[in-house]
């Protein structure tokens, strides 16, 4: 086999075992919102083979204070170890920080069967407008008032419906 072949036949197969890492470490469920996977909820960055046959896993929190973030790390080792990859590298990085718009579709999906009103997504111009549309997760009515900016977790509010009176949290954009 020439170097060139053997070259590629190494990268593929370094493609290949990221791909499996990847997909163990993407089915490890938030600990705050467990129908959501930490891909769902984007904070899952990167998984990459290192140089000496490591994988390394790269997660943003969804703030740098997240509370999860430890139990989100040792479930991602367990994971990897239980799929072969024992001594994995998983690291946290806060930069780019990140954003509800990283926020998968399904995840957006699953929030909403959840009852989690998902956050609005940001204009191309700027942050969030200042009155954000949020639709009841339970009936979909748009009618909906800010009960509290505080929810069941750092990251959500609890709104009301004042068509179905239910009371429901939203995921808070960022």
């Amino acid at each position: 086999m020439s170097a060139v072949a053997a070259a590629d036949r190494a990268g593929a197969d370094r493609a290949a075992i990221a791909a499996s890492a990847r997909t163990a470490a993407a089915a490890v469920l938030d600990p705050e919102i467990p129908v959501l996977t930490i891909d769902d909820l984007g904070i899952l960055r990167g998984v990459t083979v290192l140089d000496d046959g490591r994988v390394e896993v790269t997660l943003t929190p969804t703030y740098s204070g997240c509370p999860a973030t430890d139990v989100i790390r040792a479930e991602v080792e367990r994971a990897l170890a239980e799929h072969g990859f024992e001594d994995a590298v998983v690291r946290t990085e806060l930069a780019p920080a990140w954003t509800t718009e990283w926020i998968t579709d399904e995840g957006r999906r699953k929030l909403v069967e959840f009852g989690i009103a998902p956050p609005g997504k940001r204009c191309a111009g700027g942050p969030t407008a200042a009155v954000e549309l949020v639709r009841c997760p339970l009936c979909g009515s748009a009618d909906t008032r800010l009960q509290s900016r505080f929810g069941s977790t750092a990251c959500k509010s609890l709104r009301v419906c004042n068509r179905c009176r239910e009371p429901f949290d939203h995921f808070k954009a960022l």
